[in-house]
Formats: C-alpha cells, sequence, structure tokens
C-alpha cells in the first residue's frame, strides 16, 4: 500500500503555498510571536516579499544558498520566507557554533549572503568565512568586520518584491540544508527537497501539524523540529506559536496565554516539566497533544496528570518520520509501526535481516521519490556509504516485537544526544586534543539522570603532563558549543585498545562514571546557552 499522492508544487514549494494561503485564507492567523504580535497569511505574504527584495537587492538569485545565524523570532522566518520565495535554499545553523564548527559550516554552507544576530558577529571574525561576503546584521549596529559587506536590518522590511523566478520550482527542488551531527567525522549537511518536508510534516504528523491545531515551535528554527513546524503549519493553513526557545518555567504559560494545542517535547523536557509539583491548574490549559521522544514511563505519567494525549515516532532529518504511534500507546520505549509506503528492515553488519525480536540496524527505503534526503551535501563518500546497497542506512539499532512495533535500542554510531542535541564524539575530541598536554581523549555519552545522554571525556596525558581539568574546561568552552563540553573527565595512563589499537569505547562505557572521575557540575561548573538577542 503505498502513502499519499505525490505532492504538486502547490502543496509542497513554499513559495507557492504561501501565495495560495494568503489567497485562500488572507485573514487568518499564521504566525504569532512571543510578544503577542502577529502575522496573517496575507501580511506573511507581504513579509516575505520584502524579504526577498532585500535579499535580491545582495545579488541573492534562484538555486543560491542564503545563511542564516539567528534566533527564533520574525527576523529568522522573514529570512526563511524571502529565501523561498526567490527559489533559493535556506541555510540554518545552530546558535552555539564557534571556533572550527564554525568554519566547518561556513565551507558546506557555500553563501555568498548571509543574515547573522550582531551577539554572533565576533564568531565570524575569528574563523575563515569562505564565500561568505554580504551579511544583514538584526539585532542593531555593528562594528565594522573586514572583508564583510554588513547591512542593516531594516532593508528587510522596505518595501518590494521577489519578482518572477527564472523557472517554476518543483517540489523535487532543494529547500534547505540542514546540519546534523558528525558520527565518526566533522557535521554532515543534510539536503532536503521541499517533497521531501512535506512528506515529513504534512503527511506524517497528524496529531501535531493541521489546520485545527494551533502549534507551539519552540525548538530552534536551525533543527528540523523547529524548521518543520513552521512549514508544516504552512502547507495545512494552520497556525503557528513561535518562542525563542522551550523554557520549563515558562511553559505554561505560554500554553495558556497563546491558546496551543500541539507541540513537541524531546529528551529531558518532559522530565523537567514533571518535576514542578502537583497543581489544581495542572489541566487548566489548551494543549491536546504531544510529540514525545523518547517515549518513556514518564511521558505516561506527562498524560495522565496533564491530560495532554501523548504519540511517539522514531526518525531523523535524513528520513520522513516512517515509523509512528497511536496516541497514548500502551507499550513504553514504543517507536510506533510502519507508515504506508515505508519500508524497514533490521539487519546486520552484512545487510541481512536479522531474526524477529532480533536486534538490528535499521534501513529504510519509500515508495515515492524525493521524498527522503537527497544527499550529504559536499560529501558524495558519506552520501555513499549512507545509501549503500539501494537502502538508507541509519546507523541506528531498533528491535520489532511480533505485534510490528519497533523500539529503539542504541544507536551503532559514535553520537551522543543531550538534552535533544546530537553530538559528534570526533568534534569533541578533536577540541580536547588541541589542549597542550593531551596525547589522546575518547569521548563517550554516560547516562543522565534526565534521560538521554551527558557527555564524558576519557583522556590519556602526553608522558609527564600534568592537565589542570579546570584549565581545559575553561579552554572547551570558548571552542565549543556549551552542549558540547563533557561534563565528567577522567584522566587515565592509557585507553583500553583493540589488538589494532583501536580504543575500546564499550569498555569505557562499561566503567561508566568511576571514583576517579571529575564532575565540572559537582565542581559549581555549569554551562548554559548564551542568549542571543
Amino acid at each position: 500500500m503505498s502513502e499519499m499522492p505525490f505532492p504538486t508544487p502547490e502543496q509542497a514549494v513554499t513559495r507557492y503555498l504561501l501565495e495560495r494561503q494568503a489567497r485562500e485564507h488572507p485573514d487568518d492567523l499564521y504566525m504569532r510571536f512571543q510578544d503577542g504580535s502577529e502575522w496573517s497569511f496575507a501580511e506573511a505574504l507581504d513579509q516575505a516579499h520584502r524579504a526577498a527584495a532585500a535579499l535580491k537587492k545582495l545579488g541573492v538569485q534562484q538555486g543560491d544558498h542564503v545563511f542564516n545565524w539567528l534566533p527564533n523570532g520574525k527576523a529568522a522566518v522573514r529570512a526563511w520566507l524571502g529565501t523561498h520565495m526567490l527559489g533559493a535554499v535556506f541555510v540554518p545553523a545552530n546558535l552555539a557554533y564557534r571556533g572550527s564548527l564554525l568554519r566547518h559550516v561556513l565551507w558546506l554552507a557555500d553563501a555568498k549572503v548571509g543574515l547573522v544576530h550582531r551577539d554572533l558577529l565576533p564568531r565570524l571574525a575569528e574563523v575563515e568565512r569562505f564565500l561568505l561576503e554580504k551579511v544583514i546584521v538584526v539585532g542593531g549596529d555593528a562594528e565594522p568586520l573586514d572583508g564583510l559587506e554588513l547591512h542593516g536590518e531594516a532593508m528587510l522590511e522596505e518595501a518590494g518584491t521577489a519578482g518572477d523566478l527564472a523557472r517554476p520550482l518543483a517540489p523535487w527542488d532543494n529547500m534547505t540544508i540542514i546540519f546534523t551531527s558528525g558520527t565518526t567525522g566533522p557535521s554532515k549537511a543534510v539536503m532536503c527537497s521541499y517533497a521531501h518536508m512535506w512528506t515529513f510534516y504534512h503527511a506524517a504528523m497528524p496529531a501535531l501539524i493541521g489546520r485545527e491545531f494551533r502549534t507551539l515551535a519552540h525548538l530552534p528554527i536551525f533543527h528540523s523540529g523547529g524548521f518543520g513546524c513552521l512549514y508544516g503549519q504552512l502547507s495545512n493553513a494552520g497556525a503557528v506559536v513561535l518562542v525563542e526557545s522551550f523554557k520549563t518555567d515558562q511553559f505554561w504559560q505560554i500554553v495558556r496565554e497563546h491558546g496551543v494545542s500541539t507541540t513537541t517535547l524531546i529528551g529531558a523536557m518532559i522530565p523537567f516539566l514533571m518535576s514542578a509539583p502537583p497543581s489544581d491548574d495542572d489541566r487548566n490549559h489548551s494543549l491536546i497533544s504531544v510529540s514525545a521522544v523518547p517515549y518513556t514511563a514518564d511521558v505516561k505519567a506527562f498524560s495522565a496528570r496533564f491530560g495532554v494525549g501523548a504519540f511517539a515516532a522514531y526518525s531523523m532529518t535524513e528520513l520522513a518520520n516512517p515509523v509512528q504511534s497511536p496516541l497514548n500507546p500502551e507499550k513504553i520505549g514504543v517507536a510506533g509501526r510502519l507508515r504506508a509506503g515505508q519500508h524497514l528492515r533490521l539487519v546486520d553488519e552484512h545487510d541481512m535481516e536479522v531474526p524477529e525480536g532480533a536486534v538490528g540496524e535499521a534501513i529504510l527505503r519509500c515508495d515515492q521519490p524525493w521524498t527522503m534526503f537527497t544527499e550529504y551535501y559536499k560529501n558524495p563518500e558519506a552520501t555513499a556509504e549512507t545509501w549503500r546497497n539501494g537502502w538508507l542506512h541509519t546507523g541506528d539499532l531498533l528491535r520489532r516485537d511480533a505485534d510490528g512495533d519497533y523500539f529503539f535500542v542504541d544507536r551503532r554510531k559514535d553520537a551522543i544526544r543531550r538534552r535533544g542535541e546530537n553530538i559528534s564524539a570526533y568534534e569533541v575530541e578533536q577540541e580536547i586534543r588541541a589542549f597542550d598536554g593531551v596525547r589522546e581523549a575518547a569521548v563517550i555519552g554516560v547516562a543522565s539522570d534526565k534521560t538521554e545522554d551527558e557527555v564524558m571525556a576519557c583522556i590519556m596525558p602526553s608522558e609527564g603532563a600534568d592537565i589542570d581539568l579546570l584549565a581545559l574546561t575553561g579552554f572547551l568552552a570558548t571552542r565549543l558549543p556549551h552542549y558540547m563540553v563533557p561534563r565528567y573527565f577522567r584522566l587515565m595512563p592509557d585507553l583500553p585498545r583493540t589488538p589494532t589499537q583501536k580504543i575500546q569505547k564499550y569498555a569505557l562505557r562499561d566503567d561508566g562514571v568511576t571514583a576517579d572521575t571529575w564532575d565540572r557540575e559537582a565542581a559549581g561548573i555549569r554551562l548554559r546557552r548564551e542568549r542571543i538577542g
């Protein structure tokens, strides 16, 4: 049985979607911001034309890449809509990037024009910027930066239109690049088509996205989960409430004030919300359902306490939500069942299927073309490796029970997930090795009391070196996003190795947090997200 028909350009392409919704539902609410201001579909189209005209003045043409380094807010939405009105590719980046990670994504972005918040500009001064030449600065005036032509935010609101396209846009055209975590190498750039994103959010998320819903988007726009909510509701003529970020102490207030009916809660969000003492107001809200990953006992308790439906899923940026549960599944840890039009096998290291009930790597393909990621941009080797034997290899280990329900077990790839962020162990290790006195480093994920992982670094010092872990923490804090700096550090005379001298990370994971491990949080060092704007 196949999934729903392949989308038409008018159904999937942002420019045509926005024009259609503004024509058919001009006065209906599309976007509500944290300050209470709103855009109807007609107003959003006007804002999109203005932003497109500004980008066009800076030389952006159809097919170009536009770099977006902005927090959630009106400017970021203008950047997205304006980029797509021109038929250009939207390239959002994590606000925590700095140093070598920032340099790497700028190389991948291939963008001559970008939109950057004023508070982030100093980080651009520290790295090679490759093609980036012109930047619209959001958030106020900025000091000149050698090699960059800076423009004020006001140009995004000047009257103008996108003009005609050089050619019509199609569902298989590239719409965005999402940077995902590296596994055994640097971060990759996932190239997504309009058809891919439409399938993910329009076709596969019926309990989250829809015309009848007002969806809270509190994940950052540089995440597929944040960007996808905005696009998914546009495709459904539904409304979005866009806020800067998830905050435990503000969540229910935002839900009540803005009439939120659906949202996504990932990682530690539900345990954080459950940590608040019970209240008579626990069910005094408009929230109907949430996407909750992973589907833990805490999720069931959350549903019971707050009267909110929850559903589970399995997906990744490269996929289109192939596995999904109904609302309120009974089984703890379930991801759901396979959607129509999707094909999933659980295989061993030779791509041979494992027996029923056994754990295997999930590999997928689907009936419709263009509804999974197109490629890893500028990385043909990784693209070929992921798509070997005609199947997309996820690197994730799942099992399937006799009822046909899938359960996520672990990651085969060398990645760590902390508070909803995927972390490349390789990238953290590279920065640790740059610190004086470090001979070797192995970064692993260890169990957290907040679900998902905490980051732990096992370090082998150079001969005679005395590593100051306080100094190392400070060093890493200037070179890595806050969420990638390890919480735990363990100094070891040597690291466990295979006969071929590869580090045995499984042995380090088995050891976990040992008596000789230093915990920076216990030492009073807590690193938090830097507020931009």
